[in-house]
């Protein structure tokens, strides 16, 4: 007799179970059309899984990383399911424009001329460190003492332009220019970097601290050139509905908590689509 009321039970709890996840996934209504989608039901988002530790790859070859988080967030809360592709950064906005992706979730740097290709949210704050090998002698203090020296740097985003721009303001000041070696992401610099190669990897700050954490690499600059990441959509439609996720996320602390458990500061202020 007991083990038979313990099988009813037991077996109240699946079907009562199965039928609130079906009443919760009939309620769960995405507010963007799939006209709007790349894929129907699907909230496709881009990254470059090379920047530990916010986005990468781990040894069983899943994705990880607080925006890898983010963006499953995001898409839940918009009744999705989420889908990333891996792609290198200067495929990135070509492949927005020509709708391979719904969002660019890797990162990218704020600035007017995207803002007027794209629909950005800023949501992160982030600057450039210039790392070294763990086992350098050589004195990396300012900017001027990067003078003849190589760095490699990702190709095409944020980061080289401003390497680029202290190649100038060294070059303007009479020393000797940097020679600029860009890579198709910034796993392969940093490669090159530990294999004698380079003499400077440019990253961003998060990244370099997670190297210098490790022992991997020495971070010898770092707060270089501040500046809002954010995310990037084609669709206005879409861009509202993730900001409405991304208010609704720092309304409920769990953008803050996402952002504690990668040591990194939430921005103050509101979020808008610029």
């Amino acid at each position: 007799m007991i083990s038979r009321l313990f099988f009813a039970s037991a077996l109240c709890g699946v079907l009562c179970a199965i039928s609130v996840t079906s009443v919760q996934a009939a309620d769960c209504k995405s507010p963007i059309s799939d006209a709007d989608l790349v894929k129907p039901g699907t909230l496709v988002m881009s990254t470059n899984p090379t920047l530990p530790p916010l986005q990468f790859v781990d040894s069983s070859g899943d994705l990880k990383g607080m925006r890898v988080e983010m963006g499953r967030e995001i898409a839940k809360r918009l009744c999705l399911t989420p889908e990333y592709i891996r792609i290198e950064f200067s495929a990135m906005i070509p492949g927005l424009q020509s709708g391979r992706w719904d969002m660019i979730n890797t990162g990218i740097f704020y600035n007017e001329e995207r803002a007027k290709l794209m629909e950005m949210i800023p949501y992160e704050d982030q600057a450039i460190s210039i790392s070294v090998a763990p086992d350098s002698t050589e004195i990396v203090a300012s900017k001027e003492d990067l003078a003849g020296k190589v760095i490699g740097v990702e190709i095409g985003g944020f980061e080289e332009a401003k390497l680029r721009e202290i190649d100038k303001d060294i070059q303007a000041a009479g020393k000797e220019g940097l020679d600029v070696r860009t890579f198709d992401n910034f796993a392969l610099a940093f490669q090159a970097l530990r294999a004698g190669q380079l003499d400077g990897v440019v990253s961003i700050d998060a990244v370099a601290g997670e190297y210098d954490a490790r022992g991997d690499f020495k971070r010898a600059l770092s707060g270089l050139y501040p500046t809002p990441v954010a995310l990037a959509m084609k669709d206005r439609p879409l861009a509202e509905a993730v900001l409405k996720v991304l208010e609704d996320m720092k309304a409920d602390g769990s953008m803050k908590k996402l952002f504690d458990a990668y040591a990194l500061a939430l921005p103050e202020g509101d979020y808008a689509i610029r």
